[in-house]
């Protein structure tokens, strides 16, 4: 692992939840409320609380086992399992599970995906 890549390891967990729920709620502000926020890039596992506008009950996902894989030139994003406290939801990600999926070239991005996969690299 690169030293650039276990300092923003290391940036990624020291970085307060307050802050990030602050930060997504600003991005989310009209749309949902940020409630929980758990991210360990060491076990590549995330969780993510939140409640939409007008909807009385949260919605809480769990994201196991996401890797950004380098095959050439191209990039992809496998993520092997998710689950959400809604049925629906569950179903919806059930699609997206267990397959690797291209990153498409956008020029802005293509210099820092290299350090993304580095980042996100499957565990041993």
């Amino acid at each position: 692992m690169s030293f650039k890549t276990s300092l923003i390891r290391t940036a990624i967990k020291w970085t307060p939840k307050a802050l990030i729920l602050w930060v997504g709620n600003i991005v989310l502000r009209g749309i949902a409320t940020l409630t929980d926020f758990q991210l360990d890039l060491d076990n590549r596992t995330a969780f993510i609380r939140t409640r939409l506008q007008g909807e009385a009950e949260p919605i809480e996902i769990w994201l196991d086992n996401f890797t950004l894989l380098q095959d050439g030139e191209n990039y992809h994003f496998m993520l092997s399992e998710a689950r959400s406290n809604k049925v629906w939801l569950t179903n919806l990600l059930d699609r997206f599970t267990g397959k690797a999926w291209k990153i498409p070239e956008v020029p802005q991005l293509k210099p820092h995906l290299g350090l993304a996969a580095e980042l996100l690299k499957p565990k041993n």
